[in-house]
């Protein structure tokens, strides 16, 4: 079919995935190149979409529904895979989460905390979404403690 023919997907900046119809994180060039092996990479535009859905097998996509699924990429990732760093920076776990509410305290998350503020941190290039983690720390820290509460 000719390209004349053929209406482009217009770009609100918004995009949905399209395996589980999740709102996309919008992550650049600099953090696709390095979650992406180069074979993967070429087949998404500069910028394109992070699924964070934990039950959905899309990593990435694109505004033309191109993919690349968990498998495809080069490590696990959070939240994926329950078991891989929710921080890539720093390797921090839920695990770590996990004593500090055991514990009764929030040593770890505070010293995780100051860790995403300095300049070690390296959000873009380390987090499959690119951005930091210290949101969804927050929210699993939320969770798992009024889990343990009920």
């Amino acid at each position: 079919m000719n390209k004349a023919f053929v209406k482009e997907p217009e770009d609100t900046g918004v995009g949905h995935c399209p395996r589980c119809g999740s709102l996309g994180v919008g992550v650049g060039n600099e953090t696709l190149s390095s979650q992406l092996s180069s074979d993967d990479r070429r087949n998404l535009p500069d910028t394109a979409f992070f699924c964070p859905f934990a039950r959905c097998e899309v990593a990435y996509f694109d505004q033309f529904e191109r993919i690349v699924t968990t498998d495809r990429l080069p490590r696990p990732i959070y939240p994926k895979d329950p078991d891989a760093p929710i921080c890539g920076c720093f390797g921090f776990a839920c695990d770590d989460i996990e004593a500090d509410v055991l514990e009764g305290g929030v040593r770890r998350v505070k010293e995780l905390l100051l860790k995403s503020k300095s300049s070690l941190a390296r959000c873009v290039t380390q987090a499959p979404s690119g951005q930091c983690c210290m949101p969804e720390v927050q929210r699993y820290f939320m969770k798992f403690r009024e889990g343990r509460q009920s």
